[in-house]
């Protein structure tokens, strides 16, 4: 409960403490690890979605961070002096499994021409994310994973097999904050 509410109320009914043990999932995917340790971008754009980036990490011990192997193999990749600096930020997070419901998931999603050939880890994160039941995807990808137009598509796919879509966002949409007046 907001705390001028319960302070009114006189009790919070022990809403504080459950939601203490209850912290939102959050799948964290590649692009936003990139923008949170790359050196400084010299596009207004990239230079806005690296402190966006910057102060929801900040944030972070308000969420329950979660990657999958995936993650870490595209963190892994490139430049080693970048790929060592994008591990490091990962290091501590909760690796998810990647099962064969997942890469058939990914797959359909692929078949279907819901996600391009050519973006099936972005179909990947997507199927672990859902299977896992996280509550968000958090995200800078929006050709593929932040695209309302996609999403809706993928939800729709999701829906006729009894699945639901984890909200996909970037961080600057999760950057809302609780004390907003």
């Amino acid at each position: 409960m907001p705390k001028k509410i319960s302070s009114k109320l006189g009790t919070d009914h022990g809403f504080s403490e459950m939601t203490e043990f209850m912290k939102r999932k959050i799948y964290v995917e590649t692009s936003v690890i990139s923008y949170l340790t790359a050196r400084p971008s010299k596009t207004i754009i990239g230079a806005a979605h690296q402190q966006i980036t910057l102060a929801w990490w900040e944030q972070r011990s308000d969420y329950e961070l979660l990657v999958s192997q995936a993650v870490w193999q595209e963190c892994a990749a490139g430049d080693p002096v970048a790929a060592q600096k994008r591990l490091a930020a990962l290091d501590g997070l909760p690796v998810l499994a990647v099962t064969l419901d997942m890469i058939r998931l990914a797959e359909a999603l692929i078949e279907q021409a819901i996600i391009p050939a050519k973006a099936v880890e972005d179909a990947l994160h997507i199927a672990v994310s859902t299977l896992h039941g996280v509550d968000f995807l958090l995200t800078w990808n929006c050709r593929h994973l932040a695209n309302p137009v996609i999403q809706e598509k993928i939800a729709m796919h999701l829906e006729q097999l009894g699945l639901f879509l984890p909200i996909i966002c970037t961080p600057e949409e999760l950057l809302g904050g609780n004390d907003d007046d």
